[in-house]
């Protein structure tokens, strides 16, 4: 079957088609989805543009029940649509189920948001002068989105696109644009007006390089690696558009002597490899003082034994197929470079299951040092590091040492450990005796560093993003 992208309240053919298969059975394909081209995707900027003085002023109780509308349908077909998931990014399907839920409530949050927004009225220090400060949609958005939260991240950064008055182009991933098609078309079901929203899938040196390089755009958010993100900004910079780039992690887990060694496990076994590993927030690694380091790599290797690979929509899989060949093979290739730089490796063997897929052991590489490639960079697979440390300080100067700040993890029964360490770790996000992965919806989102750059999404703290600040000077003192 055919998918079109939405452009200008229709659905229009591709200039190109990409098949769309599913990395835990090759067979399975899920169907072919249009690639827009420049004059495509110029073309949706153009609809979003025209569109935006009538959606910038309609109701917010107009606004509340599109999103609202589009949240109840995402929740009514949870099942369906984490299926979808399930088969086109290859998260297993609790999880995927999971997420399909996160994205409903994203936008019945912001549903809220849009009757919520409120300014100030201040007293001017000059007599007769009152002051209001008001918040105005930002205009016409780009957003580009990633491949392993397919419907999650779309869903949190459309949702208060509109709910704050503005626009939208969006493009998807090319590895998973089947979350994205069904998101807009309920949106569309949801009652969106023709041009707010528009749908453009493709290349990103294509699609992602027209919204940035087109002046009608007033503001890009995206998410992904950093060398994209880069070159983004780099497009954008001339132009002076408004920013938010999110742009991945290397994030540490900081495990104790004085650890619950159980919870410190299931923190780190969580945050390592649940989603294969395919999280920016992962737990890539993992920093074990002396006096524990033994007794928890003896408990990490046992516990990775036990974890069942395989097929994302069966019941009994804690996790699912890598996305793509591409990745298979970055991940081997950062296993075979740890192994030459000194490190030991712990499973990471490619498996052939019962269907045709990317399926991969996840792998634990020890007796890392902080220079290593696999300390370094993001690998962004099943893949986490073991960094001994000889204790609380010598733990956090090893978190802190990256070039990434997204979030960061401690496991201690400490409460002065754990204090310390919300206030000196370099990350946006700290989680104590929990996984580094996984966040609320109504909270904000982001890093330091290299990670994040821009306003923070989710929670009211993205409306720093997606509206201007106007202040206005009233004479009160007129006849």
């Amino acid at each position: 079957m055919r998918y079109e992208n939405y452009i200008d309240g229709q659905w229009c053919e591709g200039a190109d088609y990409l098949t769309n298969l599913n990395p835990s059975d090759l067979e399975d394909v899920i169907g072919d989805y249009a690639q827009a081209d420049v004059a495509q995707t110029q073309a949706a900027i153009v609809a979003a543009r025209a569109a935006f003085p009538a959606w910038g002023d309609v109701t917010p109780q107009q606004r509340f029940d599109v999103l609202d509308g589009a949240g109840s349908l995402i929740l009514a077909r949870r099942e369906e649509l984490g299926r979808l998931l399930a088969r086109e990014e290859g998260k297993a399907l609790p999880e995927a189920i999971a997420e399909v839920g996160r994205a409903g409530q994203i936008f019945k949050f912001f549903a809220g948001e849009a009757l919520r927004l409120s300014g100030e009225i201040l007293g001017s220090v000059r007599p007769g002068l009152n002051v209001e400060v008001t918040r105005e949609p930002l205009g016409v958005v780009g957003l580009i989105t990633p491949w392993n939260f397919p419907i999650a991240i779309p869903a949190w950064k459309i949702a208060p696109a509109l709910a704050y008055g503005n626009t939208v182009v969006f493009k998807p991933a090319e590895l998973a644009p089947g979350c994205a098609w069904a998101l807009i078309d309920i949106l569309v079901e949801a009652g969106v007006p023709k041009g707010v929203v528009n749908l453009v899938m493709g290349r990103g040196a294509v699609v992602g390089q027209a919204l940035s390089e087109s002046p009608l755009i007033d503001a890009i958010s995206f998410t992904g690696s950093v060398q994209t993100g880069q070159r983004i900004a780099a497009a954008c910079l001339p132009l002076r558009k408004k920013l938010q780039l999110e742009m991945g992690g290397k994030n540490p887990m900081v495990v104790l002597d004085d650890a619950d060694l159980d919870v410190a496990v299931e923190a780190c076994i969580n945050g390592a490899f649940y989603s294969t590993g395919q999280r920016c927030t992962a737990s890539s690694r993992l920093i074990v003082t002396a006096g524990i380091h033994d007794r928890f790599l003896a408990a990490m290797l046992e516990r990775m034994e036990r974890l069942r690979i395989g097929n994302a929509l069966a019941a009994d899989v804690d996790i699912g197929p890598v996305v793509d060949a591409a990745q298979l093979r970055k991940n081997q290739e950062y296993l075979e470079v740890a192994r030459a730089e000194g490190g030991q490796v712990h499973g990471g063997e490619v498996l052939e299951l019962d269907t045709r897929g990317f399926f991969m052991r996840p792998a634990l590489v020890i007796g890392t040092e902080p220079h290593m490639r696999v300390n370094r960079e993001e690998v962004f697979g099943p893949i986490a590091s073991v960094l001994k440390a000889k204790d609380y300080a010598e733990a956090l100067a090893l978190a802190n040492d990256t070039e990434f700040g997204l979030s960061a993890g401690i496991c201690t029964r400490s409460l002065s450990y754990a204090s310390h360490f919300k206030r000196h770790v370099q990350a946006g996000m700290v989680m104590i005796n929990a996984a580094t992965a996984g966040v609320d919806y109504h909270v904000p989102f982001g890093g330091r560093k290299h990670s994040s750059y821009g306003p923070r999404e989710q929670g009211s703290h993205a409306r720093e993003f997606y509206t201007l600040v106007k202040t206005t000077y009233l004479n009160a003192g007129l006849p």
